[in-house]
């Protein structure tokens, strides 16, 4: 290593979505100054941003005596009104939507410092949408008993990006803008950096830390149809798996109801919160049938299945019959153009359809990744199922595995997430460093390493007719056919068989630009390899978890099996030899919150 080449800060975040900015904001307001955030987009191209419809917080459970005016007397919600919110509500709702996998101890955890993550962002200035006696409105989501989406009209995440990525700024946080983490440092089990690229030169450094926190966000990317940007390839999950930290729960991949046909780009859940139906072609409110309690509301992976057996029952919509249709006529223009101005932007770009006057079809789409690398409330990486801390390694956010979520994310939770444990893991960050944290030394070159490889994906055999693009393009669709919304054993074993064989395909691959300054085809390269990694984790876990539980839903096993599957899939890297799995217990408060049947 050369001085040129490394670059050390205090604090090392990579990601600047939500998780990674409230870190890095964390730690800077507990007196940490040395603190750099790596970025492969521009900070403001941050996931985190295309979010719509709030965030979740139990904050209205009371609301203004009739005649009080904005200033008036609070009075309880009378019978017969929306239920009165609170923290335990919120923590069953989520319990529930979890399909009892999330850990309880988490749980409450977020959902009582939801408010005060809420009012944090309104005091830095985030531009809520109001009511008209100036609180926070909020509207309902699916799986929540009551209200309790605070948003800003749909582009919520957009606004709240923005508020924390400029206060970040303010406590002198150092942003790598469009920079590539290609390597985890790990010895001993003490993350001492990180290896990344300077994608605009080209150049690699080794960043040396006391401690490194990932925020890198979801995987959608490993599917056909998703909602995800194209950035979400699962960098953060492979890049740990690869240095020796265990992924949990990948099995539970949400597939949320209202992607647009074809394409996937997110209509958000704010559509049906704010009354929108499904409807089949021959233009039945179909939900009626499957959730006949909440109807639309329904948490996402019930909605997801009851679209996916209207479609394969026959009654699609679209020139394949794959969709159904999102109708939100009904709502009035003054409504979708106060609150859903972007989705109905999206509709018309993309499908040409104005949802003021027609339905627009929609269809499940790869969402929200559950699982990842397992970490406890204050975003402490662990090791093991014994909760062996992996020192100085943190991770928030989608790329984490909490597990708030459990087997399926209700609405609205994501935000949350990524907001507080991103908060709580910089402040953890703090406490370390202010403890005594030390930077400890790197054997060895491990920049040089990334060369070789970056050498390696440069230098496919002369003449070899493999396509990267081609590659990633049958992944998808391999994943998309046999590790979708419904799963068998049979499609689990011949979606694994094609991985592996694109594993194996992938070495002869061409990259076709042999530059380094800002080679997209290099970056395009690296990234599918890290979706080959981790999609064989989802796999193997998926085939070996035989039930049904949350978003794992399996034809062959289709009953939940508490008896024997009420715990954590842990995988850890194995060698050639694929991912070697092991179990973690799910944390569960049996007095109040014991295992049920779930029904809406």
């Amino acid at each position: 290593m050369t001085d040129s080449t490394i670059i050390t800060h205090d604090v090392l975040v990579v990601g600047a979505g939500l998780a990674g900015s409230w870190a890095a904001l964390a730690a800077g307001k507990e007196g940490v100054t040395d603190i750099g955030v790596l970025s492969k987009l521009h900070p403001l191209r941050s996931h985190s941003g295309a979010a719509q419809g709030g965030i979740a917080a139990a904050l209205n459970n009371v609301r203004p005596a009739a005649g009080g005016g904005p200033r008036g007397p609070l009075e309880a919600i009378p019978p017969g009104d929306e239920p009165i919110d609170s923290w335990e509500l919120h923590m069953f709702d989520t319990i529930k939507g979890s399909d009892w996998l999330g850990d309880q101890d988490a749980i409450e955890i977020m959902v009582k410092e939801a408010p005060e993550v809420i009012y944090e962002y309104e005091h830095m200035g985030c531009v809520f949408s109001r009511l008209p006696d100036g609180r926070i409105a909020q509207r309902r989501f699916g799986g929540h008993s009551t209200p309790r989406a605070n948003y800003a009209a749909d582009y919520t995440g957009h606004v709240l990006l923005h508020t924390i990525y400029e206060q970040a700024l303010r406590h002198g946080v150092k942003y790598y803008p469009e920079w590539y983490c290609l390597d985890l440092i790990i010895e001993d089990n003490v993350c001492r950096g990180v290896v990344a690229m300077d994608i605009i030169s080209g150049k690699l450094y080794t960043m040396r830390a006391k401690a490194v926190m990932f925020g890198t966000g979801g995987y959608g990317r490993a599917w056909k149809i998703t909602s995800n940007a194209t950035a979400n390839t699962g960098d953060g999950v492979a890049i740990a798996y690869n240095a020796g930290v265990p992924l949990m729960d990948m099995e539970f991949v949400q597939f949320h109801p209202t992607g647009l046909y074809g394409k996937g780009i997110l209509m958000s859940e704010a559509c049906r919160g704010e009354g929108g139906y499904l409807r089949n072609s021959d233009g039945d409110r179909f939900m009626e049938k499957y959730a006949s309690g909440l109807m639309e509301l329904a948490p996402r992976d019930l909605v997801s299945r009851s679209e996916q057996i209207e479609i394969n029952e026959g009654r699609g919509v679209g020139p394949d019959k794959g969709g159904v249709y999102l109708d939100l006529t009904h709502l009035g223009a003054e409504k979708i153009m106060s609150r859903l101005p972007q989705v109905r932007e999206l509709a018309h770009e993309f499908l040409g359809v104005d949802i003021i006057h027609d339905q627009v079809p929609i269809q499940p789409t790869a969402h929200y990744s559950m699982g990842g690398i397992p970490a406890n409330a204050d975003g402490q990486v662990i090791a093991d199922a014994d909760g062996t801390p992996v020192v100085g390694f943190y991770a928030a956010g989608e790329c984490a595995c909490v597990s708030v979520h459990g087997a399926n994310r209700l609405g609205t939770n994501s935000l949350l997430d990524a907001s507080l444990f991103g908060r709580r893991a910089g402040k953890a960050m703090a406490a370390f460093i202010k403890g005594g944290a030390k930077l400890h030394p790197i054997s060895g070159d491990p920049a040089r390493q990334q060369e070789a490889r970056i050498q390696r994906l440069m230098s496919a055999p002369a003449g070899s007719k493999e396509s990267v693009a081609q590659i990633g393009a049958e992944l998808k669709e391999a994943m998309t056919n046999d590790c979708g919304v419904f799963r068998t054993g049979q499609q689990m074993t011949q979606a694994l068989q094609k991985v592996k064989d694109l594993q194996e395909r992938f070495p002869q691959a061409q990259v076709m630009d042999k530059s380094r300054r800002f080679n997209t085809d290099l970056l395009g390269a690296i990234e599918t390899e890290h979706l080959l990694t981790f999609a064989e984790v989802v796999v193997v876990s998926a085939l070996n978890r035989e039930e049904s539980r949350g978003a794992h839903s399996r034809t062959d096993f289709t009953k939940r099996d508490d008896a024997n599957w009420l715990k954590h899939t842990l995988a850890f890297k194995n060698g050639g030899d694929g991912p070697r799995l092991g179990y973690k217990s799910v944390n569960i408060d049996w007095e109040k919150y014991p295992p049920q049947e779930r029904k809406y």
